[in-house]
C-alpha cells in the first residue's frame, strides 16, 4: 500500500484564465505555485489525480548537500534555507529537521569516494566531517558493523512527503492560487507560436505562460507537441516501520541499506543505492537510449534491466493525441507500480544486522515509486526555446524532494521573467541537443 499524502480539496468551478498554469501536483509544481500566488499572481494549478500522490510522496524524504553534484549545490543550499523557514512560512508543520545524515563506507574504496566529495562541500562551505572507524564507532555505538568510516553532514535534514506538498499548496490558495485535482491537462494550445492556454478534460484556461511540472509524465506529455524530453523511469521500492524507540535520530545511508526517523516514531527504510537495482525496460528505454549511453555504462554494475508489466502498459501509449480525445493522464490517474519485495526483504535483511535494534521491526507499508532520470541525472529547469511561455521542471533523478523548493521557485521565476535566485545554465533543456557533452552526475 502506498502512503496516502494529506487530502487537498480542490477548487469546484474551473477558471477561464490565469496568468500563469501549472501542470503537475507533486513537490515542484507546488512550490512553483507557492512562489506565484505569494507575489500575487494569478496561478491555476493541474493535477491528473491527487496533490503529491506519486514520487512526491513516496520519496525518502531526504533533503541533503552531501553527495550532491557541483551542479546542485547551490539549488540544494538555496533549497534547506527555504526548507528551515516553511512551516513558519506557510503556517503548517512540513516535517522538517535538520537532523544532519551520516554515509557509511564498507571498505577504502567507498571511503575513498566520500573523500573526494568533500572537495565540493569546501568549495560550498558546507560543514562536514569525514570519519574514521574509530569516530564512526564512538558516533553510532548501537551499530554492530565495522564500518571503515564515513561522511557527516550536520546541516542536513529531513521533511515529511506526505505532509510537505499539501501543506505548501493550501499555503498557496490562501494567496488566491486556484488547485484542480483530478484534472488532466490534455495539451498545450498556441496563439502566434507561444503559449495561449491549456486545455484540461474540463475545458479550455487561457494562460500566458505554462509550467510543466508532471515529472515521469512529463517526457511523453511534451511528445505530443514535438519537443523532445530524454528522461527515463527507475523504480525505488521502499518500506515503513511502526514506532520504534532506540533507534538512530539522523538519516543513514550505506550500499545495503538507507534509513530516515519519521515525524510519527517509525523509519522510512530502503536498499542503498550502490546495489544491484532492477530496471523495468519499456519503450522510452530503446527511443532514448543513445541518450542514455552513457550513463548506462556508468551504471553498468547496479542496474540491471528486466522486462515487467511496464513494458505492455507504456507499449500502449500513444505518441501523439489531440484536445478532444480522451489521454492516458486520464487512465492512469496515479503511477503506482508494485514494490520488489526481494529488495526490501534484503535491505531490512541490512539494516538488521548492522544495527540490532531493527531485528524486531514491524513493517507497516511497503509501496514503489517512479523516479524520472535525465541522461546526465541532473533536472532539466528550463524554458523551451521552440515554445516561448513554456518552461519544464522534470528530470530530478531522486533528488526532487530535497531541491523543490528552489527548483519550483526558479521555474516560476523563468515563467514570470523575474530575476531568477541562481543562473539555470546548467539545467537548460537545449544542453541535450546542442553538442553539449553529458557529464552524468558527479556526485556521492
Amino acid at each position: 500500500m502506498p502512503p496516502i499524502p494529506e487530502q487537498v480539496k480542490p477548487d469546484r468551478e474551473l477558471i477561464a484564465e490565469a496568468e500563469v498554469v501549472i501542470i503537475g501536483g507533486g513537490i515542484i509544481g507546488v512550490s512553483a505555485a507557492l512562489k506565484l500566488a505569494e507575489g500575487g499572481v494569478p496561478v491555476a494549478l493541474f493535477e491528473k489525480g491527487e496533490i503529491a500522490a506519486e514520487q512526491s510522496s513516496r520519496n525518502w524524504g531526504w533533503c541533503r548537500q552531501q553527495g550532491r553534484d557541483p551542479r546542485e549545490m547551490t539549488l540544494i543550499i538555496e533549497s534547506l534555507r527555504m526548507w528551515r523557514e516553511m512551516s513558519h512560512r506557510i503556517g503548517k508543520e512540513v516535517g522538517y529537521r535538520e537532523c544532519g545524515i551520516i554515509s557509511l563506507a564498507q571498505d577504502e574504496k567507498e571511503l575513498d569516494k566520500l573523500t573526494e566529495w568533500t572537495e565540493i562541500a569546501r568549495e560550498h562551505t558546507v560543514p562536514h566531517d569525514l570519519m574514521t572507524a574509530n569516530s564512526v564507532k564512538q558516533f553510532l555505538p548501537a551499530t554492530d558493523r565495522n564500518w571503515v568510516g564515513g561522511l557527516y553532514t550536520a546541516s542536513d535534514g529531513r521533511a515529511e512527503p506526505t505532509l510537505a506538498a499539501p501543506a505548501m499548496i493550501e499555503a498557496a490558495r490562501n494567496h488566491g492560487a486556484k488547485v484542480f485535482t483530478n484534472t488532466a491537462v490534455r495539451s498545450i494550445e498556441t496563439n502566434a507560436g507561444r503559449v495561449s492556454g491549456v486545455v484540461t478534460e474540463r475545458g479550455l484556461t487561457r494562460c500566458n505562460a505554462v509550467i510543466v511540472a508532471a515529472g515521469a509524465w512529463t517526457s511523453l506529455f511534451m511528445r505530443n507537441i514535438r519537443i523532445k524530453v530524454p528522461q527515463l523511469k527507475v523504480r525505488s521500492s521502499v518500506f515503513r516501520t511502526a514506532p520504534l524507540w532506540g533507534g538512530p535520530d539522523i538519516c543513514i545511508y550505506s550500499s545495503g541499506f538507507t534509513v530516515r526517523k519519521r515525524l510519527d516514531g517509525g523509519y522510512t527504510i530502503a536498499l542503498g543505492g550502490r546495489t544491484r537495482i532492477p530496471y523495468d525496460l519499456t519503450p522510452d528505454s530503446f527511443r532514448y537510449l543513445r541518450d542514455f549511453l552513457r550513463l548506462a555504462w556508468m551504471s553498468r554494475r547496479s542496474l540491471r534491466p528486466r522486462i515487467s508489466d511496464r513494458l505492455t502498459i507504456e507499449s500502449k501509449y500513444p505518441s501523439c493525441w489531440t484536445s478532444t480525445q480522451t489521454t492516458v493522464f486520464e487512465g492512469e490517474r496515479i503511477l503506482n507500480p508494485a514494490p520488489i519485495d526481494r529488495l526490501l526483504n534484503q535491505a531490512k535483511k541490512n539494516i538488521s544486522e548492522a544495527f540490532p535494534v531493527f531485528k524486531e521491526i514491524n513493517i507497516i507499508e511497503r509501496w514503489a515509486g517512479m523516479i524520472d532520470v535525465t541522461p546526465d541525472a541532473i533536472p532539466v529547469i528550463s524554458e523551451v526555446e521552440a515554445l516561448p511561455g513554456c518552461v519544464i521542471a522534470t528530470g530530478f533523478s531522486g533528488h526532487g524532494f530535497g531541491i523543490g523548493p528552489a527548483a519550483g521557485e526558479l521555474a516560476a521565476q523563468m515563467a514570470m521573467n523575474w530575476n531568477p535566485l541562481l543562473d539555470p545554465q546548467s539545467f537548460r533543456l537545449s544542453r541535450f541537443s546542442d553538442g553539449t557533452e553529458i557529464e552524468p552526475i558527479a556526485g556521492i
